[in-house]
């Protein structure tokens, strides 16, 4: 396993991490057995979330006695510091650790990073809890282009999460750009959310970038682990076939994949329509159905709102047919 410095924080990981999502499959045996094989090959590097719901718990709880073998990152949606400050610690708590090593402002809008770094905002509990020594690094994990351009200039921002892979290529000139500030970039959505099926191909196209620090590709079975660290440490040259079957992928899910470039919007009635495909992606290919119903619920303006005037289709740069696809979301989680 090759082992990178997460940018300016300094942390030596692996270049390939664990994805916290997909075990809200499995069981906190099941975790325990992951966490085990993890240590055993080397992968080094756990993310998280508070909105994961028994991710956390059931990673605390493998991690028990293997703990100083990882580097152990968490996020939060709180916006505020008292709502941070008690996000921090139910994470400590629920990951049975008395410091996690990154900590992350979880996907947060312009207007939301602004009420992070204002007066009483989330921020000012992350920099406390920094100084006491209950996290070590502060990053933020984002889908937004303007988000991740604003976050770049923020010098408390050491790390900073986006997805990237063979279809969704739009954060390329930021991703570099992490490189050249020494902040630490961490690809999430490898697979697409699951819509790319190759995850080997997946993988080495990743890997292949020099401006990646670290991938961190959901995993809930032993032979995923096994499976992607066989493509992660492949460095050899991408070949013709392989580059060609890129192409292929990006044919495939050209026409009915959403990248989250968010182009589309302001929708005339609402709908924050990234979002509603997002969660359609949770309940189709990630098989979490409670999870992803739970937070399309949250949504103001559901999919079916939607009055097919099309000035979201003329804006959109892939010409998905955001209309159908809007119908399809409906239809799924039944408004």
């Amino acid at each position: 396993m090759e082992y990178v410095t997460l940018g300016k924080t300094g942390l030596k990981i692996s270049r390939m991490g664990f994805g916290g999502i997909p075990i809200q499959r499995i069981d906190a045996q099941g975790t325990k057995k992951l966490m085990t094989v993890m240590a055993e090959k080397g992968i080094n590097y756990i993310d998280s979330a508070r909105g994961y719901t028994v991710s956390e718990s059931f990673i605390g709880e493998g991690l028990e006695g293997i703990r100083d073998k990882f580097i152990l990152a968490t996020k939060s949606m709180s916006r505020t510091k008292e709502a941070m400050a008690k996000d921090i610690d139910i994470s400590l708590e629920n990951f049975r650790t008395d410091y996690i090593d990154l900590y992350q402002v979880h996907n947060p809008s312009v207007e939301q990073l602004d009420q992070v770094i204002g007066a009483d905002g989330a921020l000012e509990a992350l920099l406390e809890a920094k100084e006491a020594g209950k996290i070590g690094h502060i990053g933020l994990t984002a889908h937004s282009l303007e988000v991740f351009e604003k976050a770049l200039e923020m010098d408390w921002v050491e790390t900073i999460m986006f997805p990237y892979n063979i279809v969704e290529r739009q954060g390329e000139a930021l991703i570099h750009r992490c490189r050249e500030k020494n902040i630490g970039f961490i690809d999430m959505k490898p697979l697409a959310g699951g819509a790319i099926e190759d995850g080997r191909l997946a993988l080495r196209f990743i890997c292949a970038n020099p401006d990646v620090t670290v991938v961190i590709p959901g995993m809930y079975d032993v032979s995923e682990i096994e499976k992607n660290i066989e493509a992660v440490e492949d460095t050899t040259p991408l070949t013709g076939e392989e580059l060609e079957g890129m192409e292929a992928v990006r044919k495939q899910l050209g026409t009915n994949f959403c990248r989250r470039c968010n182009y589309c919007q302001p929708c005339t009635v609402g709908i924050n329509i990234s979002g509603c495909f997002l969660f359609q992606g949770y309940l189709d290919r990630y098989g979490l159905e409670d999870w992803a119903r739970d937070r399309y619920a949250t949504i103001p303006v559901k999919a079916g709102a939607c009055v097919e005037c099309g000035e979201c289709e003329t804006r959109c740069p892939y010409n998905l047919p955001i209309r159908e696809m809007l119908k399809k979301c409906a239809a799924a989680f039944g408004e």
